[in-house]
């Protein structure tokens, strides 16, 4: 029985590309470079910010680069429309929440902007444990954050769904050895997300009340 979900953040829960872009496109700016569309930035986050801004400036410029976008992402993400609820979301997450589910976030964005936005669209109290790359052994795809909460919780593996929207939250939870949801709403296709075969697929986060309603039936 599953007790314990667990939920990528960005192409998952929530849209905050228009922050992302934004600050991405402002820090390019900085540094000289030409802009990128909205498309290309979108395919490019997962890693976390450093590497978001490696793929664009290369290594060499990588730490400078960073340097820039933090303090700007900041003050983007906490900007009007820069951050809301995809699909479905908000009425899944109080659903389970009702029915007594563990609930956490597994994120390879940097603890900081991860609280940003569950603040700024007020779900921070909703969830039991808030776990993200800067503060976890090795990011995602490798399986230590999924791990470390099903511990921190005391909840086994068998009883804990993992729900993501990217390839990388797919291969993260097949080395944890946990049940994985993929979510078409983010930056992978669903051909992309089918083919490494997740354990459940959805088109939206609508689906996945009816699909912990049937498991635990």
């Amino acid at each position: 029985m599953i007790k314990l979900v667990v939920f990528d953040l960005d192409g998952t829960l929530v849209n905050a590309y228009p922050a992302v872009s934004a600050s991405v496109n402002h820090t390019l700016k900085v540094l000289g470079f030409p802009a990128r569309s909205d498309v290309e930035i979108k395919r490019s986050v997962g890693e976390g910010d450093r590497q978001l801004m490696k793929k664009f400036v290369g290594e060499k410029l990588a730490d400078k680069a960073i340097v820039i976008y933090r303090p700007h992402h900041a003050k983007a993400l906490e900007l009007k429309g820069n951050v809301r609820f995809l699909p479905g979301v908000l009425g899944a997450l109080k659903f389970l929440k009702n029915k007594g589910y563990k609930l956490a976030i597994a994120s390879n964005r940097p603890t900081r902007f991860t609280h940003i936005i569950l603040k700024v669209l007020g779900i921070d109290p909703l969830f039991d444990v808030v776990l993200c790359a800067d503060r976890a052994k090795k990011p995602k795809p490798y399986p230590d954050m999924l791990l470390t909460i099903a511990k921190r919780l005391k909840i086994d593996r068998a009883d804990v769904l993992y729900v993501g929207d990217m390839t990388i939250d797919v291969k993260c939870a097949h080395a944890a050895g946990i049940r994985m949801a993929a979510v078409c709403t983010g930056s992978c296709s669903k051909k992309e997300l089918k083919s490494l075969k997740p354990w459940a697929f959805m088109g939206t986060m609508v689906s996945l009340k009816p699909l912990i309603t049937k498991e635990i039936k």
